[in-house]
């Protein structure tokens, strides 16, 4: 049986069940949402929901949903705090449980991503990917993937990376199966939610100039073209 992106499953079978597992999702898990919808608009002082651009199906831009885990806290600059400071105790448990996901369930039920498939990272991330690598977005990214089971935050950018790719050319609905009772699995034993040491994710570019693999130059460069992208694209959404 043919598999990867181009299979029956994957372009005939796979949407159709998202669709039907994340709206039953959304119904079921309702009431759960709404009591952190409002515990969060406490907590968060504000607005519950954090909303991101990130890059979907062949690099178009979509609007993430996540319930948000850390305050809008800044200094006497204007500039917001270290990750690690606005991270609330609140925060760190919808983390932990991975709860802080669930309004990802809306973004599958509008096509934008998949129950499986490469996460979606940052606009930023993405100008510092090479051509090989960029080519997981050829598939929806999804609420979880092959790189999550295999240790996601845990593991090296290279690795995540690599994953993505080696499942968008074995997507298969057993495969699919698999990733989605190990993902329950590790969510149950909050297993790998972040790098050693690290609050967050670190992004792809920041890890690039850490180990030296591109220069404070190519890096400044980058960033730049991922402001002017991101601001191009969030200009698209709005229309």
């Amino acid at each position: 049986m043919q598999k990867g992106k181009d299979s029956f499953y994957c372009r005939y079978v796979k949407r159709g069940l998202d669709f039907l597992l994340s709206f039953f999702a959304l119904i079921v898990l309702s009431p759960i949402m709404l009591m952190l919808t409002i515990m969060g608009a406490i907590i968060m002082k504000g607005n519950p929901f954090f909303i991101q651009p990130r890059p979907g199906k062949n690099e178009k831009i979509f609007n993430l949903i996540k319930f948000r885990t850390m305050t809008c806290e800044k200094d006497e600059f204007g500039k917001l705090l270290p990750d690690d400071k606005r991270l609330v105790p609140y925060g760190r448990f919808l983390r932990s449980t991975s709860l802080d996901e669930l309004p990802e369930l809306v973004n599958i039920l509008k096509g934008e991503m998949a129950i499986v498939g490469p996460r979606p990272q940052l606009v930023r991330d993405m100008v510092f990917m090479t051509d090989e690598q960029r080519k997981r977005h050829r598939v929806c990214p999804g609420l979880s993937g092959l790189a999550q089971i295999r240790g996601r935050n845990a593991i090296s950018w290279e690795y995540k990376l690599n994953s993505d790719l080696e499942y968008i050319e074995a997507i298969s609905f057993l495969g699919d199966l698999k990733i989605i009772l190990q993902t329950v699995t590790k969510v149950i034993k909050r297993e790998e939610i972040s790098a050693d040491g690290m609050e967050t994710a670190e992004d792809f570019g920041d890890y690039l100039l850490r180990i030296e693999q591109i220069s404070r130059d190519e890096y400044d460069k980058k960033q730049i073209k991922a402001i002017a992208l991101f601001d191009c694209q969030v200009v698209k959404i709005r229309r």
